[in-house]
């Protein structure tokens, strides 16, 4: 059966998840995923943690650990970070030989076929350590931006720097170790080779693109391409790269994201017979979205692409890149070093998971930076959520005077339940997806159904059943209370009658005796 892969961007196992994390890729990923499946379409949502980034190692090395042991332990906060706040991925897989072959097995035939060319490039170099310096170990000027920047990529406009292209490069493990650079022979795909079919491809999606990220797209396209390292000299850290060209070097980090997706479906699906990757190839008929956030467009949105393409037509390529901007903290950026941070496990110990969701989709930085308080959290959610939606419960159960009673539902009643089912619709589709107007929706719409009279009955039961349905990707918890009861989560709106039932109350508030009917 053919259905969507969605993958949301791989997390670096230096740390837990916090409420900036949650607030991108993985509560959005969750969300589509429910909305997909609600409407009976197959869903695997995977990922994985990408255990090979050399950010592994400058972490490790400032709180007294190893790589490895930073992984384990971050794995399993990760883990649980994502299981308590509802985040319906899959198990993390474990990063072990079967996920190192994988790589391998993606890798290879590109080099096979001459994908790989040989460059000898200027790398930073720690003088005193005797190492180069690349990603997460060295930091300097953005080429793009002259603002202060890892390697890799700027976290701040988006683009690109490999190689020698930082300015004023600093060792991060010891910021004191004078910075050189010297050169090393590695293996590179370069991009250009691609431009024609990434130009065509970013045409065809452009309406699946926010604004932001299509304005990087654009202005990487403008200038001559990048050329992606495929192996760098070896940190101590990573899987070592099989080429006789490149002794002593490993697999660049950001290159395994490809193979590490392509491994966590499969794994998801539960290892199904056959080949690993089967699930992305061209002729399974499935679809692929990614989710992630803004400072990762340039890998997820054009390395990763072209790493697909350089197999030619043999994989799937994404429907569409869904990227969110940076979420803060008190209007500061969530800092793990200096604790400025929310873990997502620790609010949802001691607010109802499901008002952290709605306030997350709510103020989720879709298309500029938003900002996260407690303050705001508590009111919010209070005010515009949990107190209308339990007046509305209680509306509810002066009304149904036998719960199960079949009611019926007139013309009017349809109609009005069809349009809220097409405007959460519109909020959950690709093209048009926004958390911030579902959950505005789910307030609009709590609004109008607590003050709306209506002459039947089963019509404002029809409504209501219809906004449960819709609201069910953001509040797991109430709706699956709701069906517990019994209520039939549906878009069908076509029915004519409709058995009386009443409307869980969201925690926080005192629950008449009625209620528990």
């Amino acid at each position: 059966m053919t259905g969507t892969i969605v993958i949301a961007a791989t997390p670096t196992p230096n740390g837990d998840l916090h409420v900036g994390h949650m607030a991108g890729p993985y509560l959005a990923g969750d969300i589509h995923a429910r909305y997909l499946r609600a409407a009976g379409h197959p869903v695997t949502y995977a990922t994985c943690t990408d255990d090979s980034q050399s950010y592994m190692i400058s972490t490790a090395a400032k709180h007294g650990t190893t790589p490895a042991e930073l992984c384990a332990t971050s794995t399993a906060r990760i883990q649980r970070s994502v299981e308590a706040m509802g985040i319906s991925l899959a198990p993390m897989p474990p990063i072990d030989d079967a996920y190192r072959q994988a790589v391998l097995d993606f890798v290879t035939p590109l080099y096979e076929q001459g994908r790989f060319e040989l460059r000898t490039v200027r790398m930073p170099y720690a003088a005193n350590a005797g190492t180069y310096l690349f990603d997460g170990l060295v930091k300097g000027e953005c080429p793009a931006c002259l603002t202060e920047s890892c390697g890799g990529s700027c976290e701040g406009c988006g683009h690109p720097n490999h190689f020698d292209d930082l300015g004023d490069p600093r060792s991060v493990l010891d910021p004191a170790d004078p910075v050189t650079s010297r050169e090393v022979t590695v293996l590179v795909l370069p991009i250009e080779n691609y431009r024609q079919e990434l130009t065509a491809y970013y045409a065809a999606r452009e309406n699946t693109w926010r604004q932001h990220s299509r304005q990087l797209i654009r202005e990487i396209l403008a200038r001559p391409l990048p050329e992606i390292p495929i192996t760098v000299p070896s940190p101590g850290w990573g899987i070592d790269a099989p080429f006789a060209e490149t002794p002593g070097q490993i697999l660049y980090p950001w290159i395994e994201a490809m193979p590490a997706s392509i491994y966590s479906t499969w794994k998801a699906d539960g290892e199904p017979e056959g080949p690993v990757d089967q699930a992305w190839r061209a002729e399974s008929g499935n679809s692929l979205v990614y989710f992630h956030g803004f400072d990762n467009v340039y890998f997820w949105g054009m390395v990763d692409l072209v790493m697909l393409l350089a197999h030619g037509d043999r994989y799937l390529t994404p429907d569409a890149n869904v990227c969110n901007e940076f979420y803060e903290l008190e209007n500061e950026k969530f800092s793990t070093s200096r604790n400025h941070l929310i873990r997502g496990a620790d609010l949802v110990a001691e607010v109802p998971r499901d008002l952290v969701r709605f306030y997350l989709a709510l103020t989720c930085p879709e298309d500029q930076r938003a900002n996260f308080t407690r303050e705001g959290l508590d009111k919010v959610t209070a005010q515009r959520l949990r107190d209308p939606w339990n007046a509305l419960a209680d509306r509810i159960e002066a009304l149904v005077t036998d719960p199960g009673e079949e009611l019926k539902v007139t013309d009017a009643g349809r109609r009005r339940a069809a349009v809220i089912a097409r405007r959460f619709q519109a909020c959950y589709d690709l093209t048009s997806f926004s958390l911030t107007r579902a959950a505005d929706g789910i307030i609009t719409q709590l609004a109008r159904l607590l003050t709306t009279e209506r002459a039947e009955p089963g019509d404002l039961l029809m409504e209501v059943r219809t906004f449960l349905a819709c609201a069910a990707p953001i509040l797991i918890d109430v709706t699956a209370e709701a069906e517990a009861r019994g209520v039939e989560l549906t878009l069908d709106t076509g029915a004519e009658t409709i058995d009386a039932f009443l409307l869980p109350r969201l925690p926080g508030s005192v629950r008449s005796d009625r209620s528990t009917r």
